[in-house]
């Protein structure tokens, strides 16, 4: 058995080893807390348990709370601007000194390959890297009052303020970029954070909770609440959480909405992606890119490409050349070299995956490749074909979001066939389009219903350079470098009244 052990002496207080099992502390609010009780954490790569966490009760999440709300949120904010920057660059230097540690734990907890989990510890570091860009977002404005009759010798100043605390919902697909990124927006804004981990890999949350405490994060402004999903409820609907950054399904994010109240919310919800292929394309590159937009991270990405609509002139070529692509495509153990494809994240993930392939060849699909389990959590990727479009959009790799390495593709002839099918879906993240036709292109542009379209290339938010987020069920606002702190803001007018005191002579 393999257990989750960071090697640096960083970390020595934040969990200890006993009886052959690793039991990782939380912090709250500036204390490490053993609760006695305890979470497993399972790695996706044989089932076996890695790690068990802190279990909270309500009593420490709302001793926490008080913390944050009472005294953190005002930590934060009497903090300059510029040694909030500072403290993130400390940490992003701390995270490139131990990411070593950090792209172990998660491969091991996340079932990442090597290379897919250093790239998320490096965008990590960019992400904190790039916080200063955020901050331009947080100047206000200055407006005259002279443009309105009932305005006249008056000024006003608008203010952009922080909330006060911020409540980031990790999903388990990126644990250690999504904490970074939604942390680093909201506490250059001037916000407290109370962070929920995913139960399914919590370990990156809580060991990025250690660098952010040595680099000199407020104490009293961070929680970490470990405590399962379905218990979270309590934490949502709190007054003293005054906005939510979600990442994570559709059907949760509503959830979370209805339980939360009035609140302020930033949502990157479900998607599984469109990608339209124009018959003027580069078949080659298209293949390659909507391949890896089927297969990347086992298709566990909210940006993963689902849906493949082909122009009819090079529909057959398509289809034989995306088979060839992912019969390259080698899953296994994600700690070999060689394996392209890693596990997903449990059994009941591969599940869902195999209840859709059936489903939709009930329908009539037909499976060009893959379509078979190869584990537990091991699956083949998998491409299946339409002919009949009412059939398709019956199915339920059609209708729903399924987290998996699965896509769906038919032909069309015209243009706004395309489009219908396209937005047909109750998602609408994002859309990638191959092609040079740039008649065709900007009209597919201007009638898709996403957030984002990326063109001859597939769908990938990186560390946000490019602002991203969903329509329709895809969520609510955007996260990106200098978008989200929209969300975790407030504004504040201040109007000076300088009636009759001579600093005007206006001509009336």
């Amino acid at each position: 058995m393999v257990l989750a052990k960071p090697k640096s002496s960083l970390f020595k207080d934040v969990f200890v080893e006993r009886d052959g099992m690793v039991y990782y502390k939380t912090y709250l609010a500036g204390e490490w807390i053993d609760s006695g009780d305890y979470l497993e954490v399972k790695t996706p790569i044989d089932l076996t348990v890695i790690a068990k966490v802190s279990k909270l009760s309500w009593e420490h999440i709302d001793r926490a709370l008080s913390t944050v709300y009472s005294s953190g949120r005002w930590s934060v904010r009497d903090l300059p601007g510029w040694k909030r920057l500072d403290i993130l660059k400390r940490a992003a230097k701390k995270l490139e000194e131990l990411k070593e540690d950090f792209a172990e734990v998660l491969v091991l907890n996340a079932g990442k390959t090597r290379s897919q989990a250093l790239g998320e510890v490096n965008a990590s570091i960019d992400r904190l890297m790039s916080a200063d860009l955020d901050a331009r977002k947080v100047f206000g404005e200055y407006m005259p009052g002279d443009w309105d009759q009932t305005t006249i010798e008056t000024e006003a100043i608008v203010r952009r303020e922080p909330v006060g605390v911020v409540l980031a919902i990790i999903p388990f697909n990126y644990p250690l970029f999504d904490t970074v990124s939604k942390i680093a927006y909201s506490f250059v804004a001037g916000n407290a954070i109370v962070v929920k981990p995913p139960s399914a890999d919590p370990l990156p949350v809580i060991l990025l909770a250690k660098i952010l405490e040595e680099s000199g994060f407020p104490k009293d402004a961070l929680a970490v609440l470990t405590v399962p999903g379905e218990e979270s409820d309590r934490i949502v609907s709190d007054n003293r959480i005054n906005a939510i950054s979600f990442t994570g399904s559709s059907e949760t994010g509503r959830k979370v909405i209805e339980k939360a109240g009035i609140k302020q919310f930033v949502m990157e919800l479900g998607g599984g992606d469109s990608a339209i292929v124009l018959a003027d394309a580069d078949l080659k590159l298209a293949a390659e890119r909507i391949a890896a937009g089927i297969y990347s991270y086992a298709g566990q990405r909210c940006d993963a490409i689902k849906l493949i609509l082909v122009e009819e002139p090079v529909y057959e070529n398509l289809k034989k050349m995306l088979v060839e692509e992912l019969s390259k495509v080698r899953v296994g153990d994600p700690r070999e070299q060689t394996t392209v494809m890693g596990p997903l994240i449990d059994s009941k993930a591969v599940d869902n995956m195999m209840n859709a392939i059936e489903d939709a060849v009930k329908l009539g699909g037909i499976i060009l490749y893959g379509g078979k389990r190869l584990g537990p959590t091991y699956v083949e990727p998998t491409l299946i074909e339409f002919k009949d479009k009412n059939a398709l959009k019956n199915s339920i790799l059609y209708r729903k979001e399924v987290f998996a390495p699965v896509a769906i593709m038919t032909s069309f002839r015209e243009l706004d066939e395309a489009i219908e099918l396209a937005n047909g879906r109750r998602y609408g993240l994002d859309a990638a389009i191959f092609g040079e036709n740039m008649t065709k292109i900007r009209r597919l542009i201007r009638y898709l219903d996403v957030g984002a379209i990326y063109i001859n290339d597939m769908p990938r938010h990186g560390v946000g350079y490019y602002p991203f987020g969903g329509r329709k069920d895809s969520g609510i606002g955007r996260e990106g470098i200098g978008y989200s702190i929209e969300y975790v803001t407030a504004y504040k007018t201040i109007v000076y009244n300088y009636r009759g005191r001579g600093v005007w002579r206006y001509t009336l």
